[in-house]
């Protein structure tokens, strides 16, 4: 373990930046950390926010990562609504909008991301508890609520929404929602759940503006609503590092260890790093990679002679209505989809996805999660597409889409 870490800053109070915390503790570190969170919040969970708290099945205090004992046990200088403003590498200090800059021996940046915005105000986004909270105070039967963007968080709040009676408007600028992630085949299963369900969907359509009445859409037509909720992706947190001397891309730059700069570690959204078991640098905004990745940043920054690539295979979901999705791999890119188990139209299928001659991910929506498994293990050895797919045995797999 190296010996000159007496102070470890992590900046940025999520899921990442608390594994991490949590990570060097376990370890055996015993010097100070420090914890920065621009929020007030302690450390909570964010899925959540886009399906049980925007319901109004859980309340705010089901959302906690730990509880105030389990956070008082890691010995943290826990700083919370405290915004990083900018970061000195000779002098190893980060900068805080409010107070005295705060020392460090060793970084990792847990910033997360922030929703991208339009044009107009009152538009609500969906990132922060708070969001959650103002959006779930609106919604109930007969509300007009538009949803700009068909991504997974826009899905998830639009089938929300509906389920407790809003009159919900979907507007996606692609011809598909979602096929660029899943594939076109996928994408419209996906997005024929909304139609069965009385959304409005609208593809092909770009949105200019929000207005005090709803938004204007390109071409000029307004579309009336009482609320409008913008999910059109998400910007990682990094002006603060602008002028730092670290690399940023869609991203803080790291290498295949998260390592960004010497004894700087980046973990979380924020953080785009090479991962070698694809061959290429990637972020990944999902709730289970920044757990891991925080506890892989949190150990290579103690043992550096012992540093170990960070290979994951992503995993996530979303629940839409009826339909549980569950993925592995890195979907984006990928040249082929074949459903290898199930069938598209019954909303209840396993699909796998080829890039190259590799399977690199596989979806499953409806089925259990055994039904999944083994492909994330596939995915994981390399697996060559013809041995895991074309000659599995038993299986009778019907390309769907080519990219």
């Amino acid at each position: 373990m190296s010996g000159d870490l007496r102070r470890i800053l992590v900046v940025g109070a999520s899921a990442a930046g608390l594994a991490a915390a949590e990570t060097l503790r376990r370890e055996g570190y015993d010097g100070t950390i420090t914890l920065v969170g621009d929020e007030p919040h302690a450390p909570y969970d964010r899925p959540p926010l886009s399906k049980q708290i925007l319901a109004a099945q859980w309340e705010p205090e089901r959302l906690g990562l730990r509880t105030a004992g389990d956070l008082g046990a890691l010995d943290l200088d826990l700083r919370l609504g405290a915004t990083a403003t900018g970061l000195d590498l000779a002098a190893r200090t980060v900068l805080l909008a409010d107070g005295p800059p705060v020392p460090y021996d060793g970084l990792i940046v847990a910033t997360g991301v922030r929703p991208r915005r339009l044009p107009g105000e009152g538009a609500h986004v969906l990132r922060t508890l708070d969001d959650a909270l103002a959006l779930r105070e609106r919604l109930g039967p007969g509300l007009r609520l538009v949803v700009v963007g068909a991504g997974f968080l826009g899905a998830e709040a639009a089938a929300v929404a509906r389920g407790l009676g809003a009159e919900v408007t979907l507007l996606e600028p692609a011809p598909v929602p979602l096929a660029h992630a899943v594939g076109e085949e996928v994408g419209r299963v996906l997005s024929g759940a909304h139609l069965v369900s009385g959304v409005d969907l609208r593809t092909g359509v770009t949105v200019s503006e929000v207005t005090d009445d709803g938004v204007r859409l390109g071409d000029g037509e307004l579309i009336d609503a009482d609320e409008v909720l913008v999910a059109v992706g998400s910007l990682p947190n990094t002006e603060w590092l602008e002028g730092s001397g670290l690399t940023l891309g869609d991203g803080l730059v790291c290498d295949e260890y998260c390592e960004a700069a010497r004894n700087v570690y980046a973990a979380g959204d924020v953080a785009r790093w090479y991962n070698p078991l694809f061959g290429t640098s990637m972020r990944i905004e999902h709730r289970t990679n920044a757990a891991e990745q925080g506890m892989a940043a949190a150990r290579n920054l103690l043992n550096p002679e012992a540093r170990k690539p960070f290979a994951p295979v992503p995993y996530f979901w979303s629940d839409q209505y009826d339909m549980k999705i569950q993925a592995f791999g890195y979907l984006r890119g990928h040249d082929e989809v074949a459903v290898v188990e199930g069938d598209l139209d019954e909303r209840r299928f396993v699909v796998a996805y080829r890039t190259g001659d590799r399977l690199t991910g596989a979806l499953a929506v409806g089925m259990p999660p055994k039904a999944i498994r083994p492909w994330r293990q596939a995915i994981a050895a390399r697996a060559p597409w013809s041995e895991a797919v074309r000659s599995s045995t038993g299986a009778e797999n019907k390309e769907v889409d080519r990219g």
